[in-house]
């Protein structure tokens, strides 16, 4: 335990920033796994976007989010080929199918 004031101080700001910056952590955290689960546009804005919190705050440097957000984007633009080769595939079995019953 401090014993000078600015010591206790300085122990009560860290208590104050920790939970702030562990804040700060988990909502990237959520927004990452929610991002996992359903790749959407619309969960790619709101991961980008907490990343961009934390650079603000801080948290994170700028090329460190930077570097994540461009995996992201890799990663999601890779999910987007598979899927269309999927609807593809699913496409060319229905017509084949359509073809066979004719």
């Amino acid at each position: 335990m401090p014993i000078i004031k600015s010591a206790k101080k300085a122990a009560r700001q860290a208590t104050k920033r920790t939970a702030k910056n562990q804040e700060i952590k988990k909502n990237i955290k959520a927004a990452l796994k929610n991002f996992k689960n359903n790749p959407t546009a619309e969960n790619m804005k709101k991961i980008q976007s907490e990343y961009d919190k934390a650079v603000k705050k801080g948290l994170l440097k700028k090329n460190t989010a930077s570097r994540r957000k461009s995996r992201l984007a890799k990663l999601s633009k890779e999910l987007n080929k598979v899927e269309k080769k999927a609807k593809k595939a699913v496409n060319k079995t229905a017509k084949k199918v359509a073809k066979a019953t004719k």
